[in-house]
């Protein structure tokens, strides 16, 4: 009865280790995720200033477009919150440089521009690599979120402080239209 008593106890402290090593694994997960996202943003924050250098030039009378561009990169580089106040801003940052994209089609010789298009190519691949990233962060996130909810790993995750992470989302109804192309 003794040795019953001793493998009981035994096998419900290697569940709980096993748990909680778990849920520690998916917390390393979510922070990984947090810096790829991050390593991301930092390379599209130092692709901008040389985009709106070489706009400067061309775009004489579109200075609030390239301010506000500068603004938007200011405040993303600036946040010092969560997932969630980061999407903001970068939110409002995709949004300027769209704005900053639309405004250049207007400029032919820009367009032309090798500089410009090595630029505008070198944005894309950097906001596709961000965008995988954001995903990438939200699948760990929802792994880990679904842990810490579900029975009965909840209850080592009550007891040892996991709690639940934000998703890294789009606040802006425009951010989820589709995108309309016409020629």
């Amino acid at each position: 009865m003794l040795w019953i008593l001793v493998a009981i106890i035994a096998i419900g402290l290697l569940w709980l280790i096993s748990a909680y090593n778990g849920l520690i694994r998916l917390r390393q997960r979510v922070k990984n995720g947090w810096s790829q996202i991050d390593v991301q943003l930092k390379r599209r924050y130092d692709l901008i200033p040389n985009l709106v250098e070489t706009c400067k030039g061309y775009m004489k009378h579109e200075r609030e477009v390239l301010e506000n561009v500068t603004k938007a990169r200011t405040q993303a580089i600036e946040v010092s919150g969560g997932a969630a106040e980061q999407a903001k801003a970068e939110n409002f940052l995709s949004q300027t440089l769209r704005s900053l994209f639309a405004v250049a089609e207007n400029y032919p010789e820009l367009k032309a521009n090798e500089n410009m298009l090595k630029l505008q190519e070198e944005l894309t691949t950097t906001e596709n690599r961000v965008s995988f990233a954001r995903q990438h962060y939200n699948d760990q996130v929802m792994k880990f979120n679904t842990k810490t909810e579900i029975f009965p790993t909840n209850l080592i995750a009550g007891a040892f402080g996991f709690t639940k992470k934000d998703f890294f989302q789009t606040e802006t109804p425009e951010e989820r239209e589709p995108v309309k192309v016409s020629f």
